[in-house]
């Protein structure tokens, strides 16, 4: 059985839905989005989770920690 999360973009304001094998990781579902894991963080109600936390969680906010300027 797999797995789903919504990932919630932040500032752009877009969700993405993404759907993995079971054992996926957020850093799985980044890279599945073009998303480079180390550029962002992964908050779960106001807290962090590490990139390599397998997806239990069924949407999470995706904030990124650099300037594209």
């Amino acid at each position: 059985m797999g797995v789903k999360c919504r990932l919630f973009l932040v500032p752009e304001g877009k969700r993405v839905e993404y759907e993995g094998v079971a054992g996926a990781t957020y850093e799985d579902a980044l890279l599945s989005i073009g998303i480079i894991p180390d550029t962002v963080l992964i908050l779960f109600k106001g807290e962090s989770l590490p990139q390599d936390k397998q997806i239990e969680e069924d949407e999470v906010e995706i904030i990124s920690t650099g300037s594209r300027g």
